[in-house]
């Protein structure tokens, strides 16, 4: 976990998480998503198992995937990597305002405290932490990212510090026109978004800007929702550190975790490995097919079949999962499937 020596007067992290904390056992933190973006009740369609869970072993990636008693593979752990990707009950994802396509999937991602290794679930700790982690009900990776897209609802703490609610992209960018991917500035990072200062484990400050608040461009998403709201450890360089660095290029290349799939200048030609969660990164400016300069986050399939990822997009002016200048899926010929290079399992 990353620490948050906040100046005198602001919220420290922890607060802020201890209130998202009791938020959601409220119900008052997913409200948004569950009525909104999830089919059924809290805890319908899905059953916990007490045990009799099964290990298979699986390479490239190496990763262990839990089975229970009747089969159902209930959670896939990366080697490497901190995100468990665990089964729960169906919810669904969707945005009319850019989109017609939706999201239904029982994928529920967490992220355990540090990277899993094999013969894990071996240990104690797996023993005590998987059955509550199957059955936890409180907004997971993919929940918190939907706090931030159309019609979220503000969420603040108890001293009155906005942590969620719609997020924008940035500022506008004089004299660009509006059909531009460039209309709307990027460099709005989650501190931005959030208006309060943030310094860094390495004793780096950084200020918001005033025009920025409420904005995060695609990393900075990224950051305020692995980062700031899951605890992921940052730091606010593009060089070698530990955690998420800034900027799309250096989380594709120097952030922890697994990479899935090389930058090899072109496409990839399979994305079978690809699971909710993972980040994936585009190269969109067409003079540079190699540099990476976008990331959003897979949310699986949609209903007509197409993987479809989640990001803060200049045209969309913040996080969407939806077709506004550009299908927001993987696959076929459309903008960013022909600018999709590279990903990773955090």
């Amino acid at each position: 976990m990353g620490t948050d020596p906040t100046p005198p007067g602001s919220p420290s992290r922890r607060q802020i998480l201890a209130c998202a904390a009791g938020l959601a056992s409220a119900s008052a933190v997913t409200g948004y998503a569950w009525h909104r973006f999830r089919s059924g009740v809290p805890g319908g369609g899905f059953s916990v198992p007490a045990g009799g869970y099964r290990f298979e072993r699986r390479a490239a990636p190496a990763r262990t995937v839990v089975r229970a008693a009747d089969d159902r593979v209930l959670a896939t752990f990366t080697d490497g990597a901190r995100t468990a990707l665990l089964t729960g009950p169906t919810r669904t994802w969707s945005e009319p305002r850019t989109t017609g396509a939706v999201v239904r999937s029982d994928a529920w991602v967490r992220l355990m405290g540090d990277a899993w290794s094999q013969d894990k679930e071996r240990t104690r700790w797996f023993r005590e932490w998987f059955p509550k982690a199957l059955a936890d009900r409180s907004p997971d990776v993919l929940a918190v990212a939907f706090q931030y897209g159309d019609g979220a609802h503000d969420l603040r703490t108890a001293s009155g510090l906005r942590y969620a609610g719609k997020a924008h992209f940035g500022p506008l960018v004089p004299g660009q026109s509006p059909t531009s991917f460039d209309y709307r500035d990027e460099k709005s990072d989650f501190y931005d978004y959030l208006g309060t200062p943030w310094t860094f484990p390495d004793g780096i400050r950084k200020h918001p800007e005033k025009e920025r608040y409420g904005d995060v461009d695609c990393s900075g998403f990224m950051r305020l929702v692995w980062g700031y709201r899951m605890g992921y450890p940052m730091h606010a360089t593009n060089s070698p550190g530990a955690g998420l660095p800034r900027r799309a290029y250096a989380i594709a290349s120097r952030a922890p975790g697994v990479l899935l799939i090389p930058n090899t200048g072109r496409p990839p030609a399979d994305i079978s490995l690809l699971l909710p969660g993972d980040l994936v990164f585009f190269a969109i400016d067409i003079g540079s097919p190699r540099d990476i300069d976008h990331v959003g986050m897979y949310l699986g399939p949609d209903t007509d079949g197409r993987p479809r990822f989640y990001s803060s997009r200049s045209r969309a002016n913040g996080p969407t999962m939806g077709d506004l200048a550009g299908r927001a899926t993987l696959d076929g010929h459309g903008f960013y499937a022909q600018g999709f290079r590279t990903a990773r399992r955090l």
